[in-house]
Formats: C-alpha cells, structure tokens, sequence
C-alpha cells in the first residue's frame, strides 16, 4: 500500500510541501501530548495502537509532522460489518484551520475503503463535531463525558464498498 500522497503538484518551496504519509505510532506522541493531553497525567499510548491493522498517518509541511491521526480496527455496537476507530486526531495549534486535518481524513479515508471498511466511527470531542460535521461525519447517541479530557459524542462516516 502506498499511503504516501504529495500536494505539491506546483513545486513549491520545500517548506510549503504537504506530505502524508504512514508514520509509527511513536511519531505521533508528541502531537498526541501537546494537543490532546496538554497540562493532564494521561498516557499518550491508546488502546489498539499496536494492533495488526492498526495504521497511523502523519501530515507533513515541510519536514515538520504537524497532524495525526491513528485508525484501529474496532467494532462500535450501533453498526455491522468492517470498521475502524479514528483515534487521536490532532493538529498542532499554529497549523489549524488550514485544511490540514481535513486532508489527513481524506487520505485515511481512502486507504480504508482499501481495506474494505465500510464505516469508520470516533468518539468527537464536542468542540470537534464541526470539523467532522463538514466531512459528512453524522451523530450517534447522546453525548458523554470522559473524565479528565471531556464531552465527547460518536460519530460515523459510512464509506463506500469498493
């Protein structure tokens, strides 16, 4: 599989490059701590990132990784058949609102209709449900609270088969 995607089709300078591509999970603490976990005692290692299926993807502008985002093969209660857990999406703070992320959620997409999922499902911190929204993400449940980090809701993105 080839998840390295290049988009710079003008050439520009190096620093401008955008660059997605797989990463281990290791690459993604850092963002995982200052994004996520900033001033809390909580791990940055998740639950299923160093499952088999389990892939990480890093955004790079330039040579700097500056969003992130892992995909784990879980099953979320309310749906059948293959499905993935977005986990630890984050951007760092002075690259958001530049459509960062929401590359980095185009390329997954696309290698997970690959792999055959036919959804993919996060648990959205409530200030994230916009962002999710704008990328045909829809609600599920009623929104709950995950203690130290915040309120959270799920939602689900059914992907198409290939």
């Amino acid at each position: 599989m080839n998840a390295f995607l290049n988009l710079n089709p003008n050439n520009e300078q190096a620093n401008d490059m955008i660059e997605i591509r797989l990463i281990k999970v290791e690459e993604t603490y850092s963002i995982r701590k200052e994004e996520l976990r900033k001033n809390m005692d909580l791990s940055t290692q998740f639950e299923g990132d160093f499952d088999e299926e389990t892939f990480h993807l890093g955004l790079f502008k330039g040579n700097e990784l500056v969003s992130i985002a892992s995909f784990t093969s879980s099953n979320y209660k309310e749906f059948e058949g293959k499905q993935f857990q977005l986990r630890g999406m984050a951007t760092k703070e002075e690259y958001q609102g530049q459509g960062l992320g929401r590359k980095l959620v185009g390329r997954a997409l696309k290698i997970l209709i690959d792999k055959k999922s036919n959804l993919v499902w996060c648990h959205s911190r409530i200030t994230a449900v916009d962002f999710y929204s704008k990328m045909d993400f829809k609600i599920i449940g009623e929104v709950f609270e995950i203690p130290i980090i915040g309120k959270h809701i799920v939602m689900y993105k059914d992907l198409p088969i290939k």
